[in-house]
């Protein structure tokens, strides 16, 4: 009986660690994409949508990474979308969205991120146009004049996550780059 309960509270306790781990990973990627230097040198829209937009950006940067690795590291991608979509619940329902249209608006922005990160994947991996994805999803436009430096930056990050050591984003440690405007624009032209 003893070995039981141990061994349930072992259960527990690495659920709850990698709920830590992610919730530490969402933070990051929370924080990243709050940079000021989106809306100003890159010109994405200050406004929820905006707000959105460059959330999933990162977390969809960030899920693509884990699920580069094991099995373990595809868990915790699942576990880092749970608690985004529990924070877009919760931001919903402070701003005063209603209990009857929290759950349709979340499965709107749900929809939103899914369709985003397949176009995102495909222009990453050479099957389409990057800048032409942003322009539509985050500036709603067919072409924006800023979509490069935007483009610029998501490949860098790509980049950048892909070289970050896996052992580090399973204690929930991960690093954006920031937004250098001189940087992006050599990298949009890649």
């Amino acid at each position: 009986m003893y070995e039981r309960i141990k061994t349930l509270l072992a259960k527990a306790t690495g659920r709850n660690d990698r709920r830590r781990v992610a919730h530490d990973l969402y933070v990051a990627a929370a924080e990243a994409s709050r940079r000021p230097a989106f809306y100003t040198e890159a010109g994405v829209p200050d406004t929820v949508e905006g707000r959105y937009d460059l959330l999933s950006l990162h977390m969809i940067l960030l899920i693509r990474r884990l699920r580069q690795e094991a099995e373990a590291q595809a868990q915790l991608a699942q576990l880092l979308f749970d608690v985004m979509f529990r924070d877009v619940d919760d931001n919903l329902r402070e701003m005063g969205v209603g209990d009857l249209r929290v759950g349709k608006k979340v499965r709107s922005y749900a929809e939103a991120f899914f369709g985003r990160a397949k176009v995102y994947q495909e222009a990453l991996a050479g099957e389409g146009d990057l800048e032409d994805a942003l322009s539509r999803n985050v500036y709603d436009e067919e072409s924006h004049p800023r979509a490069p430096v935007l483009a610029g930056y998501v490949r860098r990050c790509a980049e950048s996550l892909a070289e970050q050591d896996t052992a580090q984003l399973q204690r929930g440690i991960v690093t954006f780059p920031p937004l250098t405007l001189e940087e992006e624009v050599s990298h949009a032209a890649q």
